[in-house]
């Protein structure tokens, strides 16, 4: 079964601090990851700010 994301919060800098439902938390570094053509709109730090979840 996936776990299912419960928050999600922009730290900075391309981090993204992620909570879910079954108590599992931490912080993931998504700069070195955003590589290729597919993820170039998420280099735009204005649209990559704009991603939570509550």
């Amino acid at each position: 079964m996936l776990p299912k994301l419960q928050e999600a919060k922009y730290q900075g800098e391309y981090r993204i601090r992620l909570r879910f439902y079954d108590g599992v938390e931490g912080e993931v570094d998504l700069k070195k990851e955003l590589w290729g053509e597919v993820f170039k709109p998420l280099k735009n730090k204005d649209l990559i700010c704009a991603i939570f979840i509550r």
